[in-house]
């Protein structure tokens, strides 16, 4: 009897151990997946394959005539382009240094109802021979879909 009384206690702590564990990955999982923010380029934005409802990145160019500063001196809007595709932006702070017309750029934030991307966070390249990969393959991309579109309507 005492036998099968100490295998029923390490049953029930075997059993409470496992749900610990498991509940412990759960929690880890959970956090991570909340703080994975994913790439889209502006062909993949307009073509709905970016997420409404999450925090994502969009990067390109910085299409030239149209960054213009509301009158609040701190909302910023600008389209970020990939040469295919137009993603419309607006950042309230203050944006990078290096930021300009024709430079790379990655904004981090969330689309709202309008289509309108509400960048959190903005990021400039570093010299004139950088840009972020994830853009410069969005750039290459787009550029390659644009040929193969203009070479399949000729």
């Amino acid at each position: 009897m005492a036998r099968n009384v100490s295998r029923k206690k390490v049953l029930i702590l075997g059993g409470i151990a496992f749900a610990v564990i498991v509940g412990a990955g759960a929690l880890i999982y959970s956090a991570m997946s909340e703080n994975v923010v994913f790439f889209y380029s502006p062909t993949q934005v307009a073509a709905g394959e970016a997420p409404h409802d999450h925090t994502f990145r969009v990067g390109g160019m910085v299409k030239k005539g149209t960054v213009a500063t509301s009158g609040d001196g701190v909302t910023t809007s600008f389209t970020v382009t990939d040469d295919n595709k137009d993603v419309q932006c607006i950042y309230k702070g203050a944006l990078p240094d290096l930021f300009a017309e024709n430079t790379g750029v990655v904004a981090q934030g969330k689309l709202n109802a309008s289509g309108t991307f509400v960048a959190t966070e903005v990021l400039a390249k570093h010299d004139e021979k950088y840009m972020p990969p994830e853009a410069a393959k969005a750039m290459e991309d787009a550029k390659k879909a644009k040929a193969t579109k203009q070479g399949a309507s000729i």
